[in-house]
């Protein structure tokens, strides 16, 4: 037969205790358990929103530049349009770099949409066959995801729903774009195959594909020239890693017509985003510290309640050899029961209100603000277990000081407590 806990035994059997329902103690405890289920649950949701936002708009973001792009190192430095010859052998080393799932070229080329009513500059992203159009499917509003090509020009265009919108295009219609260089404007004349929408203004209002082909003549660039290669990453969590494979292999070497090689990640490229995205998790710091506070708060007051309220048992227990420890231990693991009732029913709450949102958008939002329609949630297992072991921990480390109340109470003025 085990060793008996004492402490452990004599804290069950206190909060099974349901005693008189007019003891002080009964909403104290019902007080600190409701601010541990708040303060988790707001933890929980806390979290999940962030998570889902951070990923969503960097899914976003990936999704129009990929997670590295090597291009003409004056490219970089200047906003003039230098290319780079990226032929198939230099797909191949890409391709082979350690990390790098996926390559695909791109060219952009800057034109005019024209309608009877209305114009827009825009930039014009010509890819091949290779290019990956899973992110631009997945946000297809109308038509359909053209098959573009790096050989010959169809003149098809997808084009955002933002674009769309403002000069009254749908998809099937025809749609002239002008482009000048120089003194010469050339015109050409495209059929809108698809229209997306994905709530990012920064590349809705000004972002449209066609052909790779059609971008490079428009350019007049040379055989395998392009603006440059989109590699995307196998494990998101090594892009610093894969991203020094790619500096260590192609950086600073020439293509055949000795133009430079450079590269630069995604949150290189586009710093404003991911900088924003990086002060949300301060705002995550403060929201999980003043929860905290709040939940060791209402147990500090709950159990020092507690303690005055079991005064007398306190003085019986000592009177009878009990040690000062032993009773501290008492309720420490009384405190540990509340805490982890507290920790159920906020986690019941939190978690729910989470799915609740992923599986019915309720919460919605100003895209134009946002760049999400709705709240975004993503629920991570792990984090929320470290969530729920760490505000158990340091509730319960917060309540070691108050309980030290109880080496105070002597026994014989304890037994006249009233």
């Amino acid at each position: 037969m085990g060793k008996l806990n004492l402490p452990l035994f004599m804290a069950r059997r206190i909060y099974k205790d349901k005693g008189d329902k007019y003891k002080v103690s009964r909403p104290a405890i019902r007080i600190a358990t409701i601010g541990v289920a708040i303060g988790l649950a707001v933890m929980v949701v806390t979290v999940s929103v962030v998570l889902g936002f951070k990923h969503t708009i960097r899914d976003k973001v990936v999704g129009f530049g990929s997670h590295i792009q090597v291009e003409n190192f004056l490219a970089l430095q200047s906003t003039d349009p230098y290319p780079v010859c990226i032929d198939d052998s230099m797909m191949q080393v890409l391709g082979g770099i350690d990390g790098i799932s996926h390559v695909q070229r791109f060219a952009l080329a800057q034109g005019i949409l024209k309608t009877d009513s209305d114009f827009l500059g825009m930039t014009f992203k010509g890819v091949g066959p290779e290019y990956d159009f899973k992110f631009i499917r997945q946000n297809l509003t109308a038509g359909e995801v053209p098959t573009f090509s790096d050989s010959t020009s169809h003149y098809k265009l997808l084009i955002s729903k933002m674009t769309a919108d403002k000069l009254r295009l749908n998809a099937g219609d025809k749609v002239y774009a002008y482009f000048i260089t120089g003194d010469n404007v050339r015109a050409r004349r495209f059929t809108v195959s698809g229209i997306y929408q994905t709530n990012l203004t920064h590349f809705d209002q000004s972002l449209c594909f066609t052909d790779l082909h059609t971008a490079t003549r428009l350019n007049a660039w040379l055989d395998g020239q392009c603006t440059g290669a989109e590699l995307t990453v196998a494990d998101f969590g090594r892009l610093k890693q894969t991203a020094e494979n790619v500096v260590e292999r192609v950086n600073r070497t020439p293509d055949k017509y000795g133009d430079v090689f450079t590269s630069q990640t995604i949150d290189e490229a586009y710093p404003q985003i991911f900088s924003w995205l990086e002060l949300l998790d301060i705002n995550v710091w403060i929201i999980l510290a003043l929860m905290i506070c709040v939940a060791g708060f209402t147990m500090i007051s709950g159990l020092l309640i507690i303690i005055l309220e079991r005064t007398q048992m306190i003085g019986i227990l000592k009177a009878l050899g009990a040690r000062g420890n032993t009773v501290r231990h008492t309720f420490l693991w009384f405190a540990v029961f509340i805490i982890g009732r507290g920790l159920l029913i906020g986690n019941v709450i939190g978690i729910g209100i989470v799915l609740l949102q992923k599986y019915t958008g309720m919460v919605s939002l100003d895209p134009t603000t946002y760049y999400v329609s709705t709240a975004p949630m993503e629920l991570n297992v792990p984090l929320i277990v470290l969530l729920n072991a760490a505000t158990l921990l340091i509730s319960t480390f917060v309540l070691i000081a108050p309980s030290y109340l109880i080496s105070h109470i002597h026994p014989a003025k304890s037994m006249r407590y009233e």
